[in-house]
């Protein structure tokens, strides 16, 4: 069966490494392109847009797909909305992983905002010392908030990005440690937090780390996704796509199921 992944998350890594070793499965994890250095995939990698609705179809008939797993990051909206919108035109089942969103817990506090410009005029007209936790596209946003001192991780330099005049560049990619964030957060005397609501494990230790030192959260809120028919991880994905598998068998799976 061939099988298109829309990928760039954890989930996304996690069904190709189940794929590629089930030998029912034909499998191709499309990128979008965003980082420089992507993890490697253990099945047939494409990097780059589509070319929009039209695009994604004429690529899907190239490859004879059967079935499509948008496994993207829950504010990757716009391929999100195009995969169903092609899906739907040449009837191909769609599957999306479905990340549930981080909740607050006690001890936090969380000003929730609709978008990156949003969170830099939430921050005030009083200088502050900011921890951004964003993707590198979203940084532009707090050079109109260009008071503030500005810690910002991201995986790639934001070379093509107009930045606020004092901030600070770390590099990194998840998962991370509670105890590293702490000790992160405490060494650059950060105030406030600015963060997606991305959901999982790879980067929660930021809030775990933002609660234990009492340090409020501006939580970007997600988009209004469109999505396939909704599993909750890869293992769920992978089920999906033995039901609609053609000519399905009794034999066993690599996962032994």
């Amino acid at each position: 069966m061939r099988v298109l992944i829309l990928g760039g998350t954890t989930e996304a890594s996690e069904l190709t490494r189940l794929l590629a070793a089930d030998p029912r499965f034909q499998a191709t994890v499309s990128l979008a392109g965003r980082t420089a250095n992507p993890s490697a995939q253990p099945v047939p990698t494409r990097i780059g847009g589509f070319g929009g609705v039209d695009g994604l179809v004429a690529w899907l008939k190239q490859d004879a797909t059967q079935a499509v797993i948008d496994a993207t990051h829950p504010y990757a909206d716009q391929i999100s909305s195009n995969a169903v919108a092609a899906c739907a035109r040449l009837a191909i089942p769609l599957a999306s992983i479905v990340r549930p969103a981080w909740e607050p817990q006690r001890g936090d506090t969380w000003f929730p905002v609709a978008s990156a410009e949003a969170a830099a005029e939430a921050l005030g007209p009083e200088p502050r010392r900011v921890f951004l936790s964003l993707g590198r596209l979203e940084l532009g946003a707090f050079a109109k908030a260009p008071h503030h001192r500005y810690v910002a991780r991201t995986i790639d330099p934001p070379d093509d990005v107009a930045l606020p005049p004092h901030i600070q560049l770390v590099a990194g990619r998840g998962p991370f440690d509670p105890e590293a964030e702490t000790m992160l957060l405490e060494r650059e005397k950060i105030d406030v937090l600015v963060s997606k609501n991305s959901g999982g494990a790879a980067t929660y230790a930021k809030i775990e780390a933002a609660r234990r030192l009492g340090i409020a959260v501006v939580m970007i809120a997600r988009p209004q996704k469109l999505r396939g028919h909704a599993v909750e991880n890869a293992e769920a994905a992978v089920i999906w796509l033995e039901q609609r598998r053609p000519h399905r068998t009794t034999c066993c799976s690599a996962r032994g199921v």
